[in-house]
């Protein structure tokens, strides 16, 4: 039983997570946007995707990681937003989550 719970508690971060997309200004530097992603992680969330046509990321991290990066860098604010499906012209079809 030992095991179980110390597997549970290790991905007790990850359970109460919030998915969402972080994206930066088009000039902000490379090293800003990488020091964010460290943050996520050291703050036990995990980068779920890296966007090579915009300037950002998804991932999945909980409340105090996701607001330290709003204090990381006065010139370059990141927008963070919930991450979620996106249609176009009304489709029906598309459900969000």
């Amino acid at each position: 039983m030992k095991l179980s719970s110390a597997f549970i508690i290790g991905f007790l971060p990850l359970a109460l997570a919030k998915s969402i997309l972080v994206t930066y200004p088009q000039d902000t530097p490379d090293s800003v946007i990488k020091d964010a992603q460290n943050s996520i992680v050291q703050g036990g969330g995990r980068i779920t995707h890296e966007y090579q046509f915009i300037k950002g990321f998804s991932a999945e991290a909980p409340d105090a990681a996701i607001q330290s990066l709003s204090t990381q860098s006065t010139k370059y604010k990141p927008t963070i937003e919930g991450d979620q499906v996106v249609s176009t012209y009304g489709d029906k079809d598309c459900k969000s989550s």
